[in-house]
């Protein structure tokens, strides 16, 4: 029988010295060879009939370590049910270094305790609805955009030279140092001058170029290039310019829309209406779940495990480093996030809280994610892996308890923020796109939760630098803009066939070829911007975040 011994009880939490009987152990390692004999083969021995001495002297210290770890595994298990204690974080368990084979184990367990959750107070909440009606003129000039990023090309008149507004086929070899470089090469590469898609100074020196021309082209790669080794590197690339084209009439008809797949020019105009009322209303929904939080932060407070917030503190953490690193002075950036890290620790504090009382809500409550839900999540997740890797990845995640929680918990979460809106007073209120979008960015009087929308990388403007307004993420990972959703689902057509799959309404043309390395990058915080759940920074009474370059 295991004897078990206090030795910390402090807040939540605790420690226990474990021992574990040598018999206990010993019972193991004999249960585990009576397992295995009948599959024992050994020379001058019948199938089955291997002597138990003779397998431990074979398996000896292999069958010691399993016996000693499953009773200790068991000892944590029997611990924690005994004492009616949900572990925070995975426990600490060390085995004392006196332990040798044949003796008791002493056995340390360190465990933080999740807290009682005070009965969580959800009654009396009210909350405004902002509802904004989609922008007719924005639909419009959307609808321009289209038309030009989808635009046809035809050659050139013979000896005309590129300028901009058209287009250059091109091959391309780059070289760095005079060495060539991974990606930095390409065919028929089509490059709009003027469009600003390449790295600075590409595009430029292409200007005047005729079919058939070879020219070098010298150019400087951006300080926050995502390649490392490339960032702030001048590069050569030795062009040879295949042919000059120039872009026909852009015009938003019938024709243009049936090229894209669809039926008609109104559908494909209420298909990007759809897509905007879809946006705002994913606006809408971060600005109520904002400020549900900010109410349930202000009604309760209540002492959280200090390793729970270690590790989101760490995370958060973690996302800016990685920012900072692809900032034009990551040094600065670096030094300006240590500076500010004890703020970075309140933020991770109040995000544990609020994860913990909205668990207790949805618990108290029923709220549940369905196996079929379930099965959802696992499947989407598994999608960006391919062949026997996806199989891994889905026996993984059913078999760990850990990865499933992780991959319910954002659905989980959205469910209990259903609830507690079902059950609030909600008012609505008309408001501009720019109101609530400016809402959104105010800083003052925000309490930072799960999934609020904020973008901790984002949370404090450049110094020296006005903060100008951004659009938040929504928590609700809906179409990134107006043209997203459309790019990647094949639209109907009128015979209720898929449409073909070069339907694409995003900002670029599909088809054009794209290589790797001339290509403009995305800046990191831009990209972070729209990551809203990984955690964000509340500076008391700062500026609005800065805008992503």
């Amino acid at each position: 029988m295991i004897k078990t011994v206090e030795t910390e009880n402090q807040g939540l939490k605790r420690a226990f010295m474990l021992t574990i009987p040598a018999e206990d152990i010993d019972k193991r390692v004999d249960q585990e060879v009576r397992r295995m004999a009948p599959q024992v083969r050994m020379p001058g021995f019948r199938p089955g009939k291997v002597p138990p001495n003779l397998i431990k002297k074979m398996h000896g210290d292999a069958l010691q370590r399993d016996a000693l770890s499953g009773a200790v595994q068991d000892g944590v298990q029997q611990l924690l049910q005994q004492q009616k204690l949900r572990p925070a974080m995975q426990p600490e368990v060390e085995l004392g270094e006196d332990y040798e084979p044949g003796k008791d184990a002493q056995v340390q367990v360190r465990i933080e305790a999740l807290p009682d959750v005070p009965t969580p107070n959800t009654d009396g909440l009210k909350l405004e609805r902002l509802t904004v009606d989609v922008d007719d003129a924005a639909v419009e000039e959307q609808l321009q955009r289209l038309a030009q990023n989808n635009k046809s090309w035809t050659d050139a008149s013979e000896g005309k030279q590129a300028e901009n507004g058209d287009q250059v086929v091109v091959d391309f070899v780059g070289t760095v140092g005079g060495k060539p470089f991974d990606g930095g090469s390409g065919e028929d590469m089509g490059v709009e001058l003027g469009s600003g898609r390449l790295i600075p100074g590409f595009e430029e020196q292409l200007v005047g170029a005729r079919a058939g021309d070879q020219r070098e082209v010298k150019v400087t790669f951006p300080k926050d290039y995502p390649a490392d080794a490339l960032r702030g590197k001048a590069a050569s690339f030795a062009v040879t310019v295949k042919a000059v084209k120039v872009a026909g009439e852009a015009k938003v008809d019938d024709d243009f829309a049936k090229s894209l797949g669809l039926q008609g020019l109104e559908q494909l105009r209420q298909i990007l209406r759809d897509q905007a009322q879809q946006e705002l209303n994913n606006l809408t929904r971060t600005h109520m779940k904002r400020r549900l939080l900010d109410e349930l932060a202000a009604r309760h407070d209540f002492a959280v495990p200090e390793t729970m917030v270690a590790a989101e503190f760490e995370n958060i953490m973690r996302q800016l480093r990685h920012e900072a690193s692809h900032e034009g002075d990551p040094d600065a950036a670096l030094a300006e996030i240590e500076r500010d890290s004890a703020d970075y620790r309140s933020i991770a504090e109040r995000r544990v809280r609020l994860g913990l009382l909205l668990s207790e809500i949805g618990a108290a409550n029923g709220v549940e994610v369905t196996s079929q839900e379930m099965n959802q999540l696992i499947g989407q997740a598994a999608a960006q892996y391919q062949g026997e890797d996806r199989n891994r990845f889905i026996q993984y995640v059913q078999q760990e308890p850990m990865a499933a929680a992780q991959l319910r918990a954002p659905l989980y979460e959205d469910k209990v923020v259903d609830f507690l809106f079902s059950k609030a007073e909600v008012s609505d209120r008309k408001a501009s796109r720019a109101e609530l979008e400016a809402d959104l960015e105010s800083e003052e009087g925000h309490v930072h939760g799960p999934g609020c929308g904020h973008d901790v990388a984002q949370a404090k403007p450049a110094k020296g630098k006005k903060a100008a307004a951004k659009k938040p993420a929504a928590e609700d990972k809906g179409p990134s803009g107006p043209g997203a959703e459309v790019g990647t689902k094949p639209a109907k057509s009128a015979k209720g066939k898929p449409a073909p799959s070069k339907v694409n309404l995003n900002e670029e043309k599909s088809e054009e070829p794209k290589p790797a390395k001339p290509l403009k990058s995305e800046p990191a915080n831009k990209a972070a911007a729209r990551a809203a759940e990984e955690g964000e920074k509340k500076p008391p009474k700062k500026a609005a975040p800065k805008k992503a370059k």
